[in-house]
């Protein structure tokens, strides 16, 4: 029978459909919205078509009736009125409001203490009023006023704070709140009583989107938000995404647009939770990688995909909010942490600056894993670093029934290796509807020590159990039988799942190697692990270790950070000398090009095997899986 692939985002899911299915069939599992059970009565489970609508059936009556001729100009169908009517591929965006399950997102990480010194500062200010013996203008009375008692030395106004000026110093009797950038420009004008500054701190990572609401008076964060960064749509890691960016003039700005309406949705998630006025946050500081700091400035990307791949600038940078349409203070500004090279970037340095290994007098290693997995390597003295693309396996995509980390996720997995049976904790402890990164992790190490699979990851069929069978020329392995699932089929793992986590695992662990050798440093003489990015807060580092993700060291050494990205992002927000250390250190720090190194396919080959080809790197690892021999 001829069947559709459909890719349902974000979640990341695949389902083949048969000719005459709806999407809704398999929409179900990913927490569509749908109120009257998928009969077309309720115009809950739209959903928009980014790729393949001739495999779809014509529109429904049912559908004329809910959708607007706009929303049909942007691809929207209703998933319980879209049939499979021929083979094909089809992308399918679930938009915010047809979404029911909701995603952990991780979005706090460590934090170190730092001294408030924000770029926004507020100053309360009393001055006399003009006479006709003291006619001195309103701003030179006020920039007097300053340097008189801050000491600042005022160099401008803005147009905006100048035209609120004079009736604002005559309405609170000559005493007001400004609003000063850099100690140097005055940006907004307030009455006396009015003392509400804000900043916004953004981590823009591939998958995740975290906003930080920042009050910068008293140094605290009033409201946290995520998202799933809305570009998923045009691309799963950076790479198509960029693929998408250069194949017509306008997809650029399409790409910055979503991105930019994204962050204005979390702006107003988190002010609608505090009642604040956007027009009181000040500042945007936003974190990214190379790719989507490009992106989300309007930046062409192209010359980071062809080789020497080179960024377009590497300094900070500041931007008017109102030049990106990002909808805060019309005065203030976006400012973002400087970039490292090619696919490192502001992200990057956040974590630096975040863990600060620059400053540890041992060897350490951190690794931001995500889509784009960053890797920096402290000898004491240098900081070392690069870039894998890890792609998107571990956020469920690729993988038969992988999904993201939402509402009945299977998350934790462990098999008994007497009898081969699994048992497995899923997000929330709803019934399996799938399974996410860290209990694809699991699940494959849990193989390997129970010797389901062997150190090539091939599945051994000559076991003879109900849960290791042939289906449709693919072997897999049974997590979930469907009786006990949340959807109409068995979950399993199959032997392709287990090639896309090799080639994950062997790009991370390739690059940790590269570093290592380049310092001659060995696992044994690390003294700290940070592993960060927030799948890493899920991540068994045991497990990690016995599938060769991460080296053979001791539990203790390994500290997970968190989202240490989003922390660093805060950091630059409150304050000025995180950004004068940012901007210092991505001038110490030397970038290796992986690509670029004549070692680097022997390794990754190497690093393809559970845990390594080499089983001596992993000793305690050897002793679990030849334990019993």
């Amino acid at each position: 029978m001829k069947e559709a692939e459909v890719i349902f985002q974000p979640s990341g899911r695949r389902f083949n459909l048969s000719v005459g299915e709806s999407l809704y069939s398999a929409a179900k599992a990913v927490d569509v919205e749908a109120l009257c059970g998928g009969r077309g009565l309720c115009g809950k489970c739209r959903i928009i078509i980014r790729e393949g609508a001739n495999f779809l059936s014509s529109i429904s009556a049912s559908e004329e009736n809910f959708l607007s001729k706009e929303e049909f100009n942007e691809g929207y169908r209703l998933a319980c009125q879209a049939v499979i009517a021929s083979a094909g591929k089809i992308i399918v965006e679930v938009p915010f409001e047809s979404q029911v399950g909701k995603q952990k997102l991780a979005v706090s990480g460590i934090e170190p203490k730092i001294r408030l010194n924000p770029y926004i500062k507020e100053y309360f200010l009393e001055v006399s009023p003009p006479t006709l013996k003291d006619y001195k203008p309103d701003f030179e009375r006020i920039v007097d006023g300053l340097k008189i008692k801050y000491g600042l030395n005022i160099e401008s106004i803005t147009h905006f704070a100048l035209r609120k000026l004079p009736i604002i110093l005559r309405d609170s009797e000559f005493k007001v709140n400004l609003v000063v950038r850099n100690e140097k420009e005055i940006i907004d004008v307030k009455q006396f009583k009015e003392k509400e500054v804000y900043g916004f701190a953004v981590d823009i990572g591939t998958t995740k989107v975290a906003g930080y609401l920042i009050d910068l008076i008293n140094n605290k964060v009033v409201a946290t938000v995520s998202m799933m960064n809305p570009q998923i749509p045009y691309g799963e890691d950076v790479i198509s995404r960029i693929s998408y960016a250069l194949r017509k003039p306008l997809n650029l700005k399409v790409l910055h647009k979503t991105i930019v309406n994204g962050i204005n949705q979390l702006i107003k998630e988190a002010c609608d939770k505090t009642n604040v006025d956007p027009n009181s946050i000040y500042e945007l500081v936003i974190v990214g990688n190379t790719a989507m700091h490009h992106l989300f400035f309007n930046i062409n990307p192209k010359f980071l995909a062809l080789s020497p791949y080179v960024p377009a600038l590497k300094k900070s940078l500041y931007v008017k909010s109102k030049e990106l349409s990002v909808k805060i203070n019309p005065e203030a500004e976006v400012y973002s942490l400087p970039l490292i090279a090619g696919f490192v970037g502001a992200d990057a340095v956040a974590d630096i600056l975040a863990t600060e290994i620059y400053k540890l007098k041992e060897k350490a290693l951190l690794i931001d894993i995500g889509t784009n997995t960053e890797i920096i390597l402290s000898n004491s003295e240098n900081l070392i670093c690069c870039s894998t693309a890890s792609g998107p396996a571990f956020e469920g995509a690729h993988i038969k029934h992988g999904m993201r980390a939402a509402t009945g996720a299977i998350e934790k997995v462990w098999i008994n290796p007497e009898d081969l049976n699994p048992i497995y904790k899923t997000v929330d402890n709803e019934k399996p509807k799938g399974i996410c990164g860290s209990g694809i992790i699991d699940a494959i190490a849990e193989m390997l020590k129970a010797k389901i699979i062997d150190f090539n990851g091939r599945i051994k069929t000559e076991i003879k159990h109900p849960r290791i069978r042939r289906r449709n020329s693919t072997i897999e392995y049974v997590i979930a039988w469907r009786e006990e699932a949340a959807i109409d089929k068995d979950i399993t793992i199959t032997q392709k799942d287990i090639f896309e986590i090799q080639l994950a695992k062997a790009a991370i662990y390739t690059g940790i190697s590269i570093l290592m050798k380049k310092f001659n440093v060995k696992p044994e003489d690390l003294s700290k692990v940070f592993i960060a990015g927030a799948f890493g807060l899920y991540l068994n580092p045991e497990n990690a270790k016995t599938i060769g993700m991460i080296p053979d060291i001791p539990l203790d050494k390994i500290i997970f950070a968190g989202n240490t990205a989003g922390s660093g992002a805060r950091m630059a927000l409150i304050s000025k000398d995180v950004r004068e250390k940012a901007d210092k250190l991505v001038n110490e720090i030397n970038y290796i090009e992986l690509a670029a190194e004549p070692s680097f396919e022997h390794e990754f080959t190497s690093a393809l095997c559970f845990p390594h080809k080499n089983i001596e790197l992993f000793p305690t690892i050897r002793r679990i899986l030849t334990k019993g021999k």
